[in-house]
């Protein structure tokens, strides 16, 4: 069962061309510039969209192990399955996965909007500091996906 009040909402003007910005969602490449340390994503519905932050644990406590695309429409929206962090043993066990919808959009200047949404969330207590944890994590996502365009 979900929770369809529960919703995570980041958005940001990035000072990035659209093209550019997709590429850094989309790729090997333009994730490992700000998101984890090791990526396997295969850009079609259900291809893999694993990201590593863990890289010394065993698979399966890396990261995200079994998230996949859900859909995409190039340059405007990807979505993708995502699961608890490994710090989060028994939501993580629960085998539950939520998913996060990005968005973008052509702003003035050359600079692209990032909408991110993370929905679905399990109507379960073990899920209650997931939460918590991704409203933090996803800003410092969007921290690092800034850093990176001016690096």
């Amino acid at each position: 069962m979900e929770s369809a009040q529960k919703l995570i909402c980041k958005t940001r003007a990035v000072d990035c061309s659209l093209s550019a910005m997709w590429q850094r969602w989309t790729t090997h490449e333009g994730l490992l510039t700000f998101f984890g340390r090791d990526n396997k994503i295969e850009l079609r519905p259900n291809g893999a969209f694993e990201i590593y932050f863990l890289t010394g644990n065993p698979y399966g406590l890396r990261g995200s192990e079994r998230c996949k695309v859900l859909s995409f429409i190039p340059e405007e929206m990807f979505s993708f399955t995502w699961n608890a962090p490994p710090r989060f043993p028994e939501a993580r066990a629960s085998d539950a996965f939520t998913w996060v919808v990005v968005e973008f959009a052509r702003i003035r200047g050359g600079r692209t909007e990032v909408t991110l949404r993370h929905l679905g969330w399990p109507d379960d207590a073990r899920w209650e500091p997931v939460f918590g944890y991704f409203d933090e994590a996803w800003d410092s996502v969007l921290d690092s996906l800034e850093e990176s365009v001016r690096a």
